[in-house]
């Protein structure tokens, strides 16, 4: 597992289950609330950039909220309503001359698979759906939204040479 982080060059995340803990809130008037971890915010905006990594959101749902994030940890890669990930995911690996084994990627839910299969190493949260559990390189002790994402990023932290 050190080995395959040692290549990662950038990140991709899932949102919903991912990012957030899954749960979408919905009032009267459409209004949408979800809720980010700011452990996962700190890792994101300050811990990948000292690495190098850029970070990449895609998401198959489209929100406000999530292009409000991204600006907020200054996510410059966000690709929302995406219906095939796998191929966004090839795209954004093109257009940073990237192979499989430089991308790392977590996600929680069926939608998420060809994209774990893709990538040099993958993760999830540990309440991710079973099948993806049993696919990627890593599951997560933390869940989604409660610092899967910091968690992921400490692995590779850990294992850059600079903060050894």
């Amino acid at each position: 597992m050190i080995e395959q982080m040692k290549k990662i060059k950038m990140l991709v995340m899932d949102v919903d289950g991912t990012l957030t803990d899954g749960k979408i809130y919905i009032g009267p008037q459409g209004e949408v609330m979800k809720a980010f971890n700011v452990k996962d915010g700190y890792a994101i905006k300050h811990i990948l950039p000292e690495m190098g990594i850029i970070p990449v959101i895609i998401t198959g749902r489209t929100s406000a909220i999530v292009e409000y994030r991204a600006k907020e940890l200054d996510i410059t890669e966000l690709y929302q309503g995406v219906s095939d990930k796998p191929e966004q995911l090839k795209k954004v690996a093109e257009k940073f001359h990237l192979t499989k084994d430089q991308i790392a990627y977590i996600g929680d839910d069926v939608n998420d698979l060809e994209c774990i299969k893709y990538c040099g190493f993958s993760a999830c949260p540990n309440d991710a759906v079973e099948e993806i559990k049993q696919c990627v390189d890593y599951v997560c002790n933390a869940n989604g939204g409660d610092g899967a994402v910091r968690e992921m990023c400490s692995i590779k932290f850990i294992t850059n040479n600079k903060y050894r």
